[in-house]
């Protein structure tokens, strides 16, 4: 697989002073931080924990995003002064500084390579959302869910582990499929010596094949 572009890390000392501008504010598992619709601007800048981005319809069927832990930040897609465009939930305990929409147009003035680093996360998530289009229209429910494994995938020594802790519900939430399929494809893929998997842990052992 070819390597995709990495996420744009932000500075420490850059992130620190943007979440200085905000309120530490203390969030237990399953908050939900922003509402799918909503109209509020605030940035939340993750200091500790973890939360998901998820979309879902009025049937309450959900898809999540992506995940985002430590270090990363979110809600920044309401600089535009629409509405919110996914859901956002704790996953446990999570810390965040809090920042004011107004605190973070004016930090972005005062700080260009901010404004840099926010200008090519979005070209990274649009990328993202390219190649997500790409394979629901092109692939069948084994390619997305290989496609997923690789890009999560960082080396460990002599195997790749996935960095999310991912359920095969997880799995099948961002793929756009049952967890009863992802359970059969990972079976397969432990039976044949592909993968390696047990509580909050994916191993990949060797190359996953191209086709189920």
């Amino acid at each position: 697989m070819e390597p995709k572009p990495a996420f744009p890390v932000l500075r420490n000392e850059l992130l620190a002073a943007i979440a200085a501008r905000g309120n530490v504010r203390r969030y237990p598992t399953g908050t939900v931080l922003i509402t799918e619709g909503d109209r509020s601007d605030l940035l939340y800048i993750v200091l500790d924990g973890r939360v998901r981005v998820y979309s879902s319809n009025d049937e309450g069927k959900e898809v999540t995003i992506v995940t985002h832990g430590a270090g990363e930040y979110i809600g920044e897609m309401a600089l535009d002064g629409g509405v919110r465009s996914a859901s956002v939930m704790t996953l446990e305990p999570t810390t965040c500084a809090v920042v004011s929409g107004q605190e973070l147009r004016h930090f972005i003035e005062t700080h260009p390579e901010f404004a840099q680093h926010l200008v090519m996360k979005l070209i990274w998530r649009v990328r993202q959302a390219t190649d997500n289009i790409k394979s629901l229209a092109l692939q069948d429910v084994y390619g997305r869910v290989t496609r997923l494994l690789d890009e999560l995938a960082d080396p460990q020594g002599s195997v790749r582990v996935v960095r999310e802790r991912l359920t095969q519900r997880d799995i099948a939430e961002r793929v756009g499929s049952s967890r009863e399929m992802v359970s059969r494809i990972f079976k397969d893929l432990v039976a044949a010596g592909c993968l390696d998997v047990s509580p909050g842990r994916i191993a990949i052992l060797k190359k996953l094949p191209a086709r189920w």
